[in-house]
């Protein structure tokens, strides 16, 4: 039915705020209210604020929604219940959208179920979607400072990024084999980088690619029993033991 529709479209909402959310995009992602051409009155967008986006939308902070430029008159914003004057335009990047299509493919096709009376139907439809690409490039945008990338947490390539500074000694290098071992055993994503490069140039190198968490191996840090741990996003630095950093994974 038609109520079971838009409690089900009212769910579908709410679980996309909280991908949204999820991917590190939720304070700046607002449901939008935008044109929905020949289905129906309104659609559904969410758009993400950014000074590279390509749609101007009308952003009401308090409520946390927002009006696509295409569908900003005083006749829509009176019927919505808000006035110009609470709304603050913004560029944004349209990450993902709901529309209905209510039965317009439905009677094309025949499309229909049972009632509960045995009555035939109609399928009231809608489509709903979220561009994989379009969010990572928009959590780029957003998620990044002039060293690189921050990944969060929750859609990183890799949970740790593993630094060996063996410089030939083999013990270093063992011991960094041990922790990739140990790590991956766990069931955490390690990239190891054991690679013959200078410090610097390893250290830019995973600040650019923003995975969360750089481990360091060195002669140093083996001679201590604790390892350097470098927090990409908010750059804190702590000296933790194996057993200590599996454990924040696993606990």
């Amino acid at each position: 039915s038609e109520e079971e529709f838009r409690k089900f479209y009212e769910v579908a909402a709410a679980a996309y705020t909280k991908v949204f959310a999820r991917v590190g995009l939720g304070d700046a992602t607002y449901r939008t209210f935008a044109s929905g051409g020949s289905f129906s009155k309104f659609s559904d967008e969410f758009q993400t604020v950014s000074d590279a986006g390509e749609d101007t939308i009308y952003v009401h902070e308090g409520k946390k929604i927002a009006v696509n430029k295409e569908v900003y008159t005083d006749d829509i914003l009176a019927e919505l219940g808000l006035k110009k004057e609470e709304l603050v335009e913004k560029k944004a990047i349209e990450v993902g959208n709901i529309f209905p299509l209510a039965t317009r493919f439905s009677e094309a096709l025949k499309l229909t179920y049972k009632d509960e009376t045995g009555k035939d139907q109609l399928v009231i439809m809608g489509c709903y979607g979220i561009g994989p690409a379009r969010v990572m490039g928009t959590v780029a945008e957003l998620l990044s400072d002039d060293k690189g990338l921050v990944w969060p947490a929750e859609i990183a390539p890799y949970a740790v990024h593993l630094i060996e500074l063996s410089n030939g000694n083999k013990d270093v290098a063992n011991e960094a084999g041990e922790i990739y071992k140990e790590l991956t055993s766990a069931g955490i994503e390690v990239l190891w980088d054991d690679r013959e490069a200078r410090a610097g140039e390893k250290f830019a190198d995973s600040d650019l690619l923003g995975i969360p968490l750089r481990i360091v191996v060195s002669e140093k840090t083996l001679a201590e029993g604790k390892f350097e741990c470098v927090y990409r996003a908010s750059g804190k630095t702590e000296h933790k033991s194996l057993p200590e950093i599996t454990e924040n994974f696993t606990s």
